[in-house]
């Protein structure tokens, strides 16, 4: 690998953490990794990203239309390099496609698209296969040989660590939202609850009490029930409650003034 490829390898894995990093989604993260991959050869090339989605494969992510309509190609005829990886775990390379005798079905509809090689990687988490990364090149044949091909390898070891790293950013992002979606619910129930206080001159406990009885009676979650109390007194919806504090740092409107002197 010539000095300036080795620059260009580091750039890619710099550009890997960043796409981690900033990715506001496992959608966008794929489709990030998919673009990043087409720098992993010396040469043009073309990537997509087959998942199962339903016991069915799916290109979740591809750099362009040619990627994903081999992709399809493979799908169609249920055999292919991208299917026995996603399958297998197992990296699976076709150097000239001239010269290979495997998927014959696959391979007369990849003639006509244009491909002359390709290599497909599987995309591990916890151990296990979730996903294949396939590489196509439409220039030349073997192009996927000595250092190129190992580059493709570390790439694909890579993009799997981000990979569980970003599922399991995107689960955290999920239950922060849940707890959000919590507190405002409890908010609301609250107000409701003072409101009953107020009418009927009974305790918390006693408020939440009539509040669930009208919930069971008209069969509506307890918070739709109480958010038409609120809006039936107060003449407007209630008011949302703070967001669950993703910083772990006090807001500002809660800190006491230091003491003077």
């Amino acid at each position: 690998m010539t000095q300036d490829s080795q620059q260009d390898f580091a750039a890619m894995f710099q550009r890997l953490q960043a796409v981690m990093l900033s990715a506001s989604g496992i959608e966008s993260f794929l489709q990030q990794l998919s673009e990043l991959a087409t720098g992993a050869a010396d040469e043009p090339i073309s990537c997509g990203i087959t998942a199962r989605r339903d016991g069915r494969p799916l290109t979740v992510a591809s750099s362009d239309e040619r990627a994903s309509a081999l992709d399809e190609s493979q799908y169609a005829v249920t055999e292919g390099p991208c299917l026995h990886s996603l399958a297998t775990g197992d990296p699976v390379l076709i150097s000239d496609i001239d010269q290979e005798l495997r998927w014959p079905n696959y391979l007369e509809r990849a003639r006509t698209q244009g491909l002359r090689c390709s290599y497909s990687l599987p995309l591990t988490v916890d151990g296990s296969t979730v996903g294949a990364m396939n590489l196509y090149g439409f220039l030349e044949p073997g192009i996927f040989t000595g250092p190129v091909r190992h580059r493709c390898e570390v790439f694909a070891g890579q993009a799997s660590g981000a990979l569980q790293l970003t599922l399991g950013r995107t689960a955290d992002l999920e239950l922060l939202d849940q707890l959000d979606q919590a507190l405002a619910s409890r908010t609301t129930i609250d107000q409701a609850i003072g409101i009953l206080m107020g009418q009927q001159r009974c305790t918390a406990d006693e408020a939440f009490t009539l509040l669930r009885m009208r919930s069971q009676a008209s069969q509506q979650k307890l918070r739709d029930v109480a958010t038409n109390l609120i809006t039936r007194v107060s003449g407007q919806p209630p008011q949302p409650g703070k967001p669950f504090d993703r910083t772990g740092t006090i807001p500002r409107d809660r800190v006491d003034d230091p003491p003077s002197g």
